[in-house]
């Protein structure tokens, strides 16, 4: 069994928020496995699903992001699921909006729900569907825009990017990491986005840093 984890903040207020694309990631897996509605268990919403052939778990942890670990580490823990089967999708500020970054092991990034992840599996050792989300233009601060909706620019490419998203994990289930990595981490072929349109530091080297 996979455990396919998307990083998020519970609440009304965060639903739209850069920081919540996991769940939204997620949701779109459920959706195309048309799997019942998500279930609430040890402090996460869960539900199995049937993807590409394999049997999987899909969960948004429903504690804020700097302590979603507990209730990962929960799910891993009574599913017997070790690492190297959990799939992690989260932001990332340090790619810009749109690209996606697959991977395994490693550090936080900045990123405080990975940073929590890690801590309370005891391992780094999961794979990780990174989102990026870009910084904010005039370095502007961090933890604002991870806790801001999508731009109205950025909300146009939305659904096509969250599909390739999906698309993603879906290939890691059915064919691995390397083959899904071989697929989507290429750049030759991008396009900058709408948002990323004129934007003169989009190329600019930055630190990595989160917030929540």
């Amino acid at each position: 069994m996979w455990l396919v984890v998307g990083l998020g903040n519970p609440g009304r207020e965060y639903a739209g928020n850069r920081h919540n694309v996991g769940f939204e990631v997620v949701m779109e897996l459920a959706a195309r496995a048309k799997a019942p509605p998500l279930r609430e268990k040890f402090g996460a919403e869960i539900g199995e699903a049937t993807i590409r052939g394999e049997r999987v778990l899909l969960c948004k942890p429903m504690e804020f992001m700097n302590v979603s670990g507990q209730a990962v580490a929960r799910v891993a823990k009574f599913w017997k699921i070790p690492p190297a089967s959990i799939v992690v999708v989260h932001d990332d500020l340090d790619l810009p909006f749109g690209r996606l970054k697959l991977g395994a092991g490693g550090g936080h990034g900045g990123n405080n729900g990975v940073r929590s992840v890690i801590a309370d599996l005891g391992s780094p050792d999961f794979l990780r569907v990174r989102f990026g989300i870009g910084r904010p233009a005039g370095g502007g601060d961090a933890a604002n825009h991870v806790l801001a909706d999508f731009s109205r620019a950025e909300q146009k490419d939305l659904p096509d990017l969250r599909a390739s998203a999906a698309d993603a994990v879906e290939e890691i289930l059915a064919n691995g990491l390397t083959a899904a990595m071989n697929r989507f981490n290429v750049k030759k072929n991008d396009k900058p986005s709408k948002s990323e349109k004129n934007d003169p530091k989009k190329d600019k080297p930055v630190r990595s840093g989160d917030a929540q």
